[in-house]
């Protein structure tokens, strides 16, 4: 997996003010984070979070009208993935910082803070992040082939798997299935494109023949009730990237507000 560019990584630092947040967001845009401040203020912030969703939040331990630990959790509770948190502080508390990291914080940092140690801890925390939810789709995705009961012997399975890998990094494939994520498919795996497009469809036809139902029910739906036959490899694909997007990076927290 190669490196995130650090300009892609979005900061939100929850403090405005001239001596703290704004000094901080500058550093981080020095390193070429796009960075920038909201106000000290729970409310805010949360609601911020939800319209920009940053990938990572640095906010103080102690914040009026609602604390860290409870935006936190209030965010976490919901399953949204993103964003991260680092927590500053001016005092050390082993058991604030356990419960803080127990709840979802990636970093507790001591104040005063050391700007190279700060970029250097939110590149790491963003990599590891990233390497985490790759794995977690690459399990999720291989469970959803398994279970229709396409064989990991046959090639159509680890394009399949691809397919749907891809098109969940990229929703531009989704629109180009055939044009754009085929070639990508080939090119990895040193094929052709026709081959790809083969190898899937039987594979698709192979489980809706001797898979299992009640797993293509469940991931197909409402889309097997309207017209009961077997998907095309375009929506197949479109079908399980979709619910997949929806799974892990959408989820509204406005209830919660």
């Amino acid at each position: 997996m190669d490196k995130k560019n650090p300009s892609s990584i979005k900061i939100m630092v929850a403090n405005e003010l001239p001596g703290d947040g704004i000094i901080v967001a500058e550093q981080l845009r020095n390193y070429g984070f796009y960075a920038y401040t909201r106000p000290r203020d729970g409310r805010i912030i949360l609601k911020s979070i939800t319209s920009e969703k940053p990938d990572v939040v640095i906010m103080d331990l102690n914040i009026p009208h609602i604390d860290s630990l409870s935006i936190i959790r209030r965010i976490r509770n919901i399953g949204l993935s993103t964003p991260l948190f680092i927590i500053t502080s001016m005092y050390e508390n082993p058991a604030v910082e356990k419960k803080l990291l127990e709840s979802g914080a990636s970093y507790f940092l001591l104040k005063p803070v050391d700007f190279m140690g700060l970029c250097e801890i939110v590149d790491d925390i963003v990599q590891d992040n990233e390497r985490h939810t790759r794995e977690t789709l690459e399990s999720a995705v291989t469970e959803i082939i398994h279970k229709i009961g396409v064989s990991t012997r046959i090639k159509g399975f680890h394009y399949l798997r691809t397919a749907i890998i891809s098109s969940y990094e990229n929703k531009m494939f989704l629109k180009n299935i055939t044009t754009k994520l085929y070639p990508e498919i080939a090119v990895q795996y040193n094929t052709t494109q026709s081959r790809v497009e083969r190898d899937i469809r039987h594979a698709l036809t192979s489980a809706w023949k001797n898979g299992n139902p009640e797993a293509l029910n469940q991931i197909l739906g409402r889309a097997l009730e309207v017209n009961g036959k077997r998907p095309t490899n375009s929506e197949f694909i479109s079908l399980v990237t979709e619910s997949l997007i929806m799974k892990y990076k959408y989820s509204s927290i406005e209830k919660y507000l």
